[in-house]
């Protein structure tokens, strides 16, 4: 957890570079990103070196005996000039090069690394500040981090490139991932879902680490985040690693164009397309386009998750409203793919404020699993009102929160079996939902209970109301004899 000790330690360090000019938050948290690797690289050499000296052997090192001044602890006690000079002329050309090194996780990430700090008192005062940061466990340094991040939806627009964990969460413990799982988030941002789903996996299933096969598959083959920003693969690399996830699969990869050919490779996909922004029709892979042929990103994204799932594969994904209830044929078509080819299995509607304050539109959470022979049956729906938070663009915490009751409905399908449709949660047959035009909005199957209310015939009414007036005259008038006597 982080405590207010660190939270004002990390404050200060963001004051830090903005007072020194740097005042892009995508900026700034990819500079920390990079000393954090290059402090992350020192520890790394630091414990091969005491495990060397216990066990009396050799060990490969990450910096050679000539460039031991690169390492943190020894360039963070340089004055600054010397400091300054070093870690843009020696440390940064020496990170970028260490891709070949495949023992360093850190590297892959680091090849196109720009150090951007324009002065030697500026580096004094950032490295001097994050060598006073506590990095001693995964769960100090992931909080730190998430910490971090969370800056990016106190900074305008940048907030869209992250969910809301709390929502994040909640889409996790919908799917409970399993030690088995290959998940994947095509739109992998910061890697929320990713990261998410590793601290469930530890929570839920701490033997896995027992097993040398099953803590290989956790570390290097059960995670994958595609990304096309540069800055968020290395961002969401970063709080991956830091959260214990020794080696992430964090691509750099046009999840929608021909150049991505995964076909039936994953078992969970979780993630929060873009809804919106600019679209290489010409390159969207043809693949796609045969099941729905649209310019519409949230359309592509479902017919790429069909795609890349493996038969049984399960899916969790944050859409906008329109998904549900469009009228073009291409919205149509993907919502029929799903219901009559696959298992659609949940719509999970919530209200407008969640993105607030960068976005107002209402989204949806659909859940569907692959399976290539049809299987719907029946679609759960629900109702969301609340997620714990304002729904103003303040987002403050409030008490009602529906996401225990969504999880608890959901992990728990049986019980919901009779519940009608004036409640916030039920079930609607397949054959209501095809005769509706595949139409998946939970207004179109939510029932409105009306209550009578009883009014006062007109004639009781005006006679209360003259019954007031003449209060309030009798009133008038004692208050004037109270002043004349005055």
């Amino acid at each position: 957890m982080v405590t207010g000790d660190i939270k004002n330690k990390v404050d200060n360090i963001w004051l830090t570079f903005h007072s020194g000019g740097i005042t892009n938050p995508l900026s700034v948290i990819e500079q920390i990103t990079y000393f954090l690797f290059i402090r992350g690289l020192d520890e790394v050499e630091e414990k091969r070196e005491n495990e060397a000296t216990v066990l009396g052997i050799e060990f490969k090192r990450i910096f050679p005996a000539d460039k031991q001044h690169l390492r943190w602890s020894k360039f963070k006690n340089m004055e600054a000039a010397k400091m300054y000079q070093v870690v843009s002329e020696e440390v940064f050309p020496f990170i970028k090069n260490l891709n070949g090194n495949k023992d360093s996780g850190y590297a892959k990430y680091m090849s196109d690394a720009i150090f951007i700090i324009p002065t030697p008192q500026l580096l004094e005062k950032v490295v001097t500040s994050l060598s006073n940061l506590p990095m001693d466990d995964r769960d100090t340094k992931g909080d730190l981090y998430e910490y971090l991040l969370s800056k990016l939806s106190q900074s305008g627009t940048n907030g869209q490139f992250r969910t809301p964990r709390h929502i994040i969460r909640m889409i996790v413990e919908l799917m409970k991932p399993r030690p088995d799982d290959i998940i994947c988030d095509p739109a992998a941002g910061t890697s929320g879902f990713l990261v998410v789903a590793g601290e469930y996996l530890r929570e839920k299933h701490e033997d896995l680490f027992l097993d040398k096969n099953s803590r290989n598959h956790f570390n290097n083959t059960m995670f994958w985040g595609f990304d096309m920003d540069r800055t968020m693969l290395r961002i969401g690399a970063m709080n991956m690693m830091l959260h214990g996830i020794e080696n992430p699969n964090i691509i750099y990869k046009d999840s929608l164009s021909e150049f991505n050919t995964d076909t039936n490779q994953y078992t969970l996909v979780m993630t929060n397309p873009p809804f919106k922004g600019s679209l290489d029709y010409e390159s969207v892979s043809s693949d796609l386009l045969k099941l729905t042929k649209t310019k519409k990103t949230e359309l592509l994204f479902l017919a790429l998750f069909l795609r890349m799932l493996k038969a049984g594969g399960r899916c969790a994904s944050i859409v906008p409203d329109g998904v549900l209830f469009g009228s073009s044929k291409a919205h149509k078509e993907i919502r029929k793919e799903i219901i009559e080819n696959h298992k659609l299995e949940a719509v999970i509607s919530m209200p407008s404020g969640i993105f607030k304050p960068y976005a107002g539109v209402s989204t949806a959470i659909i859940i569907f699993t692959k399976t290539g022979a049809g299987g719907t049956d029946k679609v759960w729906f629900y109702d969301m009102k609340a997620d714990g938070y304002s729904l103003d663009d303040k987002r403050s915490p409030v008490d009602a929160n529906d996401i225990p009751d969504i999880v608890a409905r959901y992990n728990n399908l049986v019980g919901e079996e009779g519940r009608q449709r004036t409640e916030q949660s039920f079930f609607v047959p397949k054959e209501d939902i095809v005769s509706n035009d595949y139409d998946l909005s939970v207004n179109k199957y939510k029932e409105v209970e009306y209550q009578e209310v009883e009014y006062a015939e007109p004639g009781e009414i005006l006679k209360g109301i003259r019954e007031l007036e003449e209060e309030i005259i009798e009133g008038v008038t004692e208050l004037q004899k109270c002043i004349q006597v005055k």
